[in-house]
């Protein structure tokens, strides 16, 4: 399989849990090449957002306390940087303040912006995975997904964890017609 049909077989893989919801800008309406592996995902399954990142993220980590298992998505790296204060101050901590009565699970998807055929430019694709790896160091696995077989075993890892912790995969947009 190629990557961007990975991607589409996990997210209908996720789709049949009762408890996933696919939130994030262009989910529900075309704008990105993350919508494109969300197109067979049904529209009562989405909850398009506007621009605002930080809001975003608590709301998925709203959803996520209360038994939900929401997949965030930001399309390009570059803006999850926005909602870093919800992610790391308070999702990756969460288990940790109340003492491990909160155990939110949140699967979190952002893509490093594809350059070819088109470069977006610096502020669309830069890869963070480092900085993120090192901020993200009580409940948020972070994961980079380089080869096609890595993806359906990942996010299937990031449903089904037994330890209810929060997963970051990483995307290529490079990799979605090359690979």
């Amino acid at each position: 399989m190629k990557y961007k049909d990975e991607l589409i077989r996990s997210m209908e893989y996720l789709n049949t849990d009762p408890r996933v919801l696919f939130l994030g800008q262009s989910v529900s309406y075309s704008g990105n090449a993350i919508f494109n592996t969300l197109s067979s995902i049904p529209n009562n399954r989405k909850i398009e957002t506007p621009v605002f990142k930080d809001v975003q993220m608590g709301m998925s980590l709203g959803l996520a306390l209360e038994g939900y298992v929401p997949v965030t998505c930001y399309p390009r790296f570059d803006f999850l940087i926005c909602a870093v204060n919800q992610m790391i101050n308070h999702l990756d901590k969460a288990n940790l303040m109340s003492r491990g009565q909160m155990k939110p699970r949140v699967i979190i998807r952002t893509s490093i912006g594809s350059t070819n055929p088109l470069n977006g430019g610096v502020q669309h694709t830069q890869d963070y995975t480092k900085a993120f790896t090192d901020m993200c160091r009580d409940h948020i696995e972070v994961v980079m997904l380089n080869d096609p077989e890595e993806i359906f075993p990942a996010f299937e890892k990031a449903l089904l964890r037994e330890d209810s912790k929060s997963t970051l995969l990483i995307e290529n947009g490079d990799f979605y017609n090359d690979k």
